[in-house]
């Protein structure tokens, strides 16, 4: 019997826990969390996202900032903004989404934010400390991910779990998570990506299935066997619309 994963109902129990800790925290300390997210260019998905997470902030109390780019912002205006947010003691976490535009190199873009700010944990220090199994925090989406199963009690200890995707905002880091050697991690893995041959031969020995790779659809009902749990991280648009892959 097929059983859907009500998402917004995790979402909505997530948020009002935070927003007790994020109160509490504010009437301690005097000091209101503050997330920046900067966005260059008009990619719908990440407009989506963006839109997303303001109304989250608002839901927990955390104070919301968005710096919108134009497409054609070069490498070092970006650079400059992302080492004004850096400095300001008043903004606790920083977004830089993806994908930028094609002139810009994402990876530099990437490592000069604060490794202390970096909430998607795409500097090379967080990302390494998360390969290591000592994280400081969890990137957001993987750990979105991770939190879903966690509270739908998912068994992932020595489940033969796929993962359809290999970037460093979902797929890398949603591997190196259920690899850690803690409870509801310790999960048997196998990653795969554009390169991968015969892709559904994979797909169908998942005991859990994460498609995180972008392309709508590519995840077809005769690429899982019964009884999976499938993820679908995938954001894209088609025809106006947002789907998924799977």
């Amino acid at each position: 019997m097929t059983k859907i994963i009500d998402g917004r109902k995790i979402a909505k129990e997530i948020s009002e826990s935070l927003k007790i800790k994020v109160e509490d925290f504010i009437n301690k300390y005097k000091i209101t969390p503050k997330l920046a997210v900067v966005i260059a260019g008009g990619d719908p998905a990440s407009l989506f996202y963006v839109k997303m997470i303001s109304k989250s902030c608002k839901r927990t109390s955390i104070d919301f900032e968005k710096h919108s780019l134009p497409s054609k912002t070069t490498e070092e205006e970006l650079l400059k903004l992302i080492d004004n947010l850096n400095k300001n003691k008043k903004v606790s976490g920083i977004i830089v989404q993806v994908p930028l535009p094609e002139h810009i190199n994402q990876e530099r873009i990437q490592e000069a934010v604060n490794p202390s700010k970096d909430v998607d944990c795409f500097n090379p220090i967080n990302m390494g400390r998360l390969a290591l199994g000592k994280p400081e925090f969890l990137p957001c989406t993987p750990y979105a991910v991770y939190e879903l199963m966690k509270r739908e009690n998912i068994v992932v200890e020595g489940k033969h779990t796929v993962i359809v995707g290999r970037s460093n905002i979902v797929g890398r880091p949603m591997a190196l998570i259920l690899l850690q050697k803690k409870q509801h991690s310790n999960a048997t893995l196998t990653v795969c990506h554009s390169r991968t041959n015969d892709l559904s031969n994979f797909t169908r020995q998942a005991d859990i299935l994460i498609a995180a790779v972008g392309k709508p659809e590519i995840i077809k009902r005769d690429m899982i066997k019964e009884g999976a749990v499938i993820i679908d991280v995938g954001t894209n648009e088609v025809e106006g619309k947002l789907v998924g892959d799977v």
